[in-house]
């Protein structure tokens, strides 16, 4: 089995080296990732076969082919003098880090040791989360519920349907038509930790995670065996007498749901479990937003407002909707918009436009026009190249306007300190500068 590792917009040369890959293996890679949707073209997203390399684009997760197995990580920079593995396994942490919060999951990584950092892919380590969750929820009691029941016994039990009875029983006096509840393991919820269960065995590699799963599979025997195309996700309700399988079902959701994509057509199987970095970032910045703004009179929107930029003359139709990844409101005015941008900005100090591209400021323009909030910023990932620390590094004035438009990074290579300076960054947007 070839197990490869590779960070975002890197590549792996063809070859047998340690730091390369087999060509065979990477166009059984690149055809898994033509399947899935966040592929773009020809699976270029994900990625792109070249003449002598394979190289990975903007979109992490793990692909894996019929012999080969590749992870993509994000570029996320640690101090120098890491070592390779320990920075891998860094990249894992801080990976599941935000997934769990852009998820609303809870998820104690500490029982997974540095070593399992370095030497597990993500998809293993997801896969040990999970158990290790669910094995615990387990051990406290499976949740059952009763379910409405009609079978023909010998014996009476609940209560007796008479119109079956005297109907389809006629001719059978020697069997009851019963109709009663009955206490049963076999739930919607169950059903779904059971096909999470299935899934995941076949794919864990980790001799615990297969142990754990066999075990699991064991205690879930008596659980209808469900398609996941056909799971009742909208027969789950928790609430505080089953509060525990909340991250259990958002997990499960996770590992069933569309961004893990199998595929068998073109002769290729193989599977991918995938995400866009962009969307990742933008969703993990906007809920520790809420986090740094609960209790002050500020609140946190995000993909809101819908807003057009145009209107038709003759029917007054809206047309070009706008989504501003972060809207900040205080009561129902917006004073804020932020929108994040997950790529590395130049470091070139004798560049006036710090890095920044024309046309997200096009965008942050059009924004500023439609929504006239107190600041427009631009949030981008710290990373080592920059000579600046993480925060604002450029704030500018918007010709004819009150309005200014904020240039900022933030470092999420440590989760400490995230909600401050998140906090910092949109109390300094909205004090307007002097002019």
């Amino acid at each position: 089995m070839i197990r490869k590792s590779v960070l975002e917009w890197q590549s792996l040369q063809y070859g047998q080296g340690d730091n390369e890959i087999p060509k065979w293996a990477a166009e059984r890679l690149s055809a898994v990732a033509k399947k899935s949707p966040l592929g773009g073209s020809g699976g270029a997203r994900i990625l792109a076969l070249g003449r002598d390399s394979l190289k990975a684009g903007q979109v992490v997760g793990v692909v894996a082919a019929e012999g080969c197995n590749l992870e993509i990580l994000p570029k996320i920079d640690f101090p120098s003098g890491i070592e390779a593995a320990s920075r891998r396994g860094l990249i894992r942490r801080r990976l599941i880090h935000l997934l769990a919060v852009a998820l609303d999951i809870e998820i104690d990584a500490g029982s997974i040791t540095p070593l399992g950092w370095q030497k597990d892919s993500v998809l293993e380590i997801l896969i040990r989360l999970f158990s290790t969750k669910l094995a615990d929820a387990v051990r406290q009691g499976m949740p059952r519920r009763y379910l409405h029941r009609q079978e023909d016994l010998r014996s009476l039990r609940g209560r007796l349907d008479v119109g079956r009875q005297f109907s389809a029983l006629a001719l059978n006096p020697s069997r009851l038509a019963c109709r009663f509840d009955d206490l049963s393991t076999d739930t919607a919820l169950n059903q779904i930790m059971k096909a999470t269960i299935d899934r995941l065995s076949s794919l864990a590699k980790a001799t615990e995670n297969q142990r754990r799963l066999a075990e699991l599979a064991f205690s879930y025997a008596d659980v209808s065996t469900i398609p996941v195309s056909e799971l009742k996700w909208e027969d789950v309700q928790i609430d505080r007498t089953n509060a525990r399988w909340k991250d259990l079902v958002s997990l499960a959701r996770l590992l069933l749901g569309d961004r893990f994509q199998s595929t068998s057509s073109g002769g290729e199987a193989g599977f991918s479990l995938l995400f866009e970095m962009n969307t990742l970032f933008e969703q993990y910045v906007g809920r520790m937003l809420r986090r740094a703004l609960a209790g002050s009179d500020l609140t946190v929107h995000l993909q809101g407002g819908r807003l057009f930029c145009l209107e038709s003359f003759d029917s007054g139709r809206g047309l070009f909707q706008t989504k501003p990844d972060v809207l900040i409101k205080r009561g129902g005015e917006v004073v804020q918009i932020i929108d994040t941008k997950w790529k590395m900005i130049s470091a070139r100090i004798d560049d006036p436009k710090q890095g920044i591209s024309q046309s997200d400021v096009y965008q942050m323009m059009a924004y500023g026009q439609i929504y006239q909030p107190n600041s427009l910023v631009l949030l981008f990932p710290h990373h080592a190249g920059l000579s600046d620390p993480p925060g604002v590094f450029g704030d500018f004035k918007i010709p004819r306007s009150p309005m200014h438009l904020l240039a900022s990074t933030l470092d999420i290579s440590e989760s400490h300190g995230v909600k401050d300076n998140l906090r910092k960054l949109v109390e300094g947007g909205l004090v307007l500068p002097e002019a």
